[in-house]
């Protein structure tokens, strides 16, 4: 049997780079032979020069056209995903449940389980439209997502390298607000189906999300019938505040459902 694939998808103007050194903790946790793959959305990182689909579905298309182009095709397939990258993943799997193994969703809301003012807390609004504005910096916007997304990171005495070196990514690899855009409509527009894909997915969610609620997690939870592994204190970057405690719940995880 072919060797697993780890395919690990971000969110809304995020890429690979951001995932920090989770790819390497997760390898190195995985059994030997499995392989961690970040691949990027359209519009963002390495793939910035592009458009971004602005549907879910899209997304899915253009996350399975990079599958085959890196000869990955045809592999077990799991899928780490967070945020608008978990809606992609939910939708993957959902269509196409003889591609993927498996997934876990990180920090996710799904219509019809949570209304917009959960998906989308009204505190980050006014953030957001700031970070969008014509005008706006590359470190303003750098330190607009850091605000809105750790609750411990943020706080650390790294963060001032940190914010420079999204600030330095974002200059070299410049998501450009209609791409930013097309993917917070993606993500508004996205409607999940009622019943759960017919894969093994487990939930990571942060307590203290200040982007998106936590209870769009435990929704999801109920209306899937899911585990669902909570951080008491991290937010809506988990593998950012706490990325080994993501690799523990992934590995031990993925060791239970096999």
């Amino acid at each position: 049997m072919s060797a697993p694939v780890w395919l690990l998808l971000r969110g809304l103007t995020r890429d690979g780079r951001h995932w920090g050194d989770v790819p390497q903790r997760l390898a190195k946790a995985l059994p030997p032979g499995a392989q961690v793959v970040c691949i990027d959305l359209p519009g963002n990182g390495a793939l910035h020069h592009l458009r971004s689909a602005s549907s879910v579905a899209g997304l899915v298309a253009q996350a399975r056209a990079q599958v085959a182009e890196r000869g990955l095709a045809g592999r077990p397939v799991h899928l780490l995903a967070m945020s608008l990258g978990a809606m992609v993943a939910a939708a993957w799997a959902a269509a196409h449940p003889d591609e993927i193994a498996g997934a876990v969703l990180v920090n996710t809301s799904l219509r019809p389980f949570s209304p917009f003012w959960q998906r989308l807390r009204p505190r980050a609004w006014a953030p957001l439209l700031d970070c969008l504005w014509p005008g706006t910096s590359a470190e303003g916007w750098e330190r607009c997502i850091l605000g809105l997304t750790s609750q411990l990171a943020a706080h650390q005495p790294e963060a001032p390298a940190l914010l420079r070196q999204w600030t330095d990514w974002r200059r070299s690899h410049p998501v450009s607000r209609a791409n930013a855009l097309r993917q917070l409509l993606a993500a508004m527009r996205y409607r999940a189906p009622h019943r759960a894909p017919p894969v093994p997915l487990l939930l990571l969610n942060g307590a203290a999300d200040g982007l998106v609620h936590p209870a769009c997690s435990q929704a999801v939870a109920r209306a899937w019938n899911l585990p669902l592994a909570v951080h008491p204190d991290a937010g809506h970057d988990l593998p950012l505040d706490d990325p080994d405690w993501v690799v523990a719940q992934v590995v031990a995880w993925r060791a239970g459902v096999r």
